[in-house]
Order: structure tokens, then sequence, then C-alpha cells
């Protein structure tokens, strides 16, 4: 499979969705810049994710949003690549095994 936004992001909904989580796509017509999907785990764990093509950047009016998101106390994850969804499925695995105690 090759490396694409589309792709990347792909592979993020199936990582989300194999820890038992749902990873809504988030359009906001009157809000420009917001990341590509709200994410939610067992739990109550809620993850906003930013999905680029390897390599790629946020825009800076989506580095504004994802800014504003984390002032609020959300946690905001940009993957650009199949190796970073590898990584946040890592991570989120570990911290839903923690509330799990």
């Amino acid at each position: 499979m090759r490396e694409t936004e589309a792709n990347v992001e792909k592979r993020f909904r199936e990582a989300v969705k194999s820890m038992g989580g749902k990873a809504y796509k988030w359009t906001s017509p009157q809000n420009r810049g917001v990341p590509d999907r709200i994410c939610f785990f067992p739990g109550g764990l809620i993850i906003v994710a930013e999905l680029k093509a390897p390599g790629k950047q946020p825009r800076p009016l989506q580095l504004k949003v994802i800014r504003t998101l984390r002032d609020l106390g959300t946690e905001v994850v940009v993957i650009d690549s199949f190796a970073g969804v590898r990584i946040f499925k890592e991570v989120i695995t570990g911290v839903l095994n923690g509330l799990d105690k």
C-alpha cells in the first residue's frame, strides 16, 4: 500500500477501530482548518487527529486551530506516516490498558 494521505488516514481509522474506538470524520463548514478525525475510545478518552501525507505539515490555519484546541485541554495529534500510526496505536493501547486498572 502506497503511503499517501488517504492511506495514512485509512490505516489510522483501522487502528482506532482495532482498539475499540470510533474515528469520526470532522467537517465544520463554518470553521475551516479543523482536524480530520475526532476519536472516541473506551473509558471516555477523546483524541483529535490531523492526518497528513508523509513529510507534510499542517497549514497555518490548521496550526492555529490545533493550538486553540490544545489550549482548551484537548489532546491533538498530527500523524503523517504509517510509522506514526503504529506509534499512536502503541501509545494509546498503553493508555487504554492503564485505564482498565
